[in-house]
């Protein structure tokens, strides 16, 4: 288990929802305030900022290497500079943006990609860091975030064993000891086939950690299915409206799809309950219902047991429904109203 401002994130907990406001902005600080407005409407527990400039993240450089491929499904052809510029969010705007978030009941986080951020979200103070799919390779970036003391969450898209191993290991050699690694496929949007929700227990038997999901996939689906399988953490890009447009809004929710993930991912893990085979507490009275022999007409000392006075029906309390074999046939040892249970004595 760990705890992220105060709320406990673990096995025995309900999954806690992050809401990822990364581009979703569109370059305007109104449009941030009302996206963590909404987030907190919609019932999530915390919201995440990605904390770098186009300048600490790459060069404006139009080389080949630095140009996203032209069959990207979102930004083909992009240079890496360019979408940056337009999917930052600006240094200035952290605070407003945490400051309204924590006044709405949210925990406030980011991502820092360079240790300038670090810098930054520490005079802020964020609770805990997020290192990013394609930062997982940069150990000294894992080692300073984890020696700041507070929770780290890691995800593990592209990822390897052995890069997932150096970065766990970074983290804890560099002092933290409350530590989650989320399962994610870092591509933008991923298909649901790609997701291979049957590695989170793996995942979390080679880490020895709390495991989650940061999800790129559209819709719900993938999210409550990985809380069948372990998940306590789901990360997912949020926005006002898929219409509106921007960086990530093809693969993120609108308010009322968060509202549905924060609520149904507790139903799902609700769901999971214990290792147990047999009638539950609430099925106590369901018992009595279930079908038995009973005497359906009123009979007489002698009269033979007939399927016109004994049938199998609701409730229980008589005879199973597969002792009629061995009644029919047989006479009633005494006189038996209608409505009886048939027992052994009575014939």
């Amino acid at each position: 288990m760990i705890i992220i401002g105060g709320r406990a994130i673990g096995p025995g907990h309900p999954p806690f929802v992050v809401a990822e406001l990364s581009g979703n902005h569109n370059g305007s600080l109104e449009r941030a305030l009302a996206i963590v407005d909404a987030v907190a409407e919609a019932g999530a527990h915390a919201l995440k900022l990605q904390t770098y400039t186009p300048d600490t993240l790459t060069v404006d450089c139009d080389g080949p290497g630095f140009r996203l491929g032209d069959e990207h499904e979102l930004w083909g052809g992009e240079t890496l500079y360019r979408l940056f510029q337009r999917a930052h969010t600006p240094w200035e705007w952290h605070e407003p943006i945490f400051e309204r978030a924590r006044e709405r009941g949210l925990v406030a986080f980011s991502a820092p990609f360079d240790p300038t951020a670090v810098e930054l979200l520490e005079k802020l103070g964020v609770p805990a860091y997020k290192i990013a799919s394609s930062e997982i390779v940069d150990l000294p970036l894992i080692r300073l975030a984890a020696a700041t003391g507070k929770p780290v969450i890691i995800s593990t898209g592209m990822a390897t064993i052995s890069e997932i191993e150096a970065a766990v290991s970074a983290a804890r050699e560099a002092g933290c000891t409350q530590l989650a690694v989320l399962s994610c496929t870092a591509s933008y949007p991923a298909d649901p086939s790609e997701s291979n929700l049957r590695s989170l227990p793996l995942l979390a038997a080679l880490t020895g950690e709390v495991v989650g999901l940061s999800d790129h996939t559209p819709g719900l689906g993938a999210a409550l299915a990985s809380v069948a399988l372990g998940a306590c953490l789901i990360e997912k890009h949020v926005t006002l409206s898929r219409a509106d447009g921007g960086v990530d809004a093809a693969f993120s929710l609108e308010p009322a799809e968060l509202a549905a993930l924060v609520v149904e991912s507790e139903r799902a893990w609700r769901s999971l309950g214990n290792v147990a085979i047999g009638p539950r507490p609430s099925e106590q009275e369901g018992l009595r219902f279930r079908r038995s022999l009973y005497v359906v007409r009123e009979v007489k000392a002698g009269d033979p047991v007939t399927p016109g006075n004994v049938r199998s029906i609701r409730p229980s309390g008589g005879l199973s429904p597969d002792a009629a074999g061995e009644v029919m046939g047989r006479r009633f040892a005494k006189d038996v109203p209608f409505g009886t249970p048939l027992t052994w004595d009575l014939i």
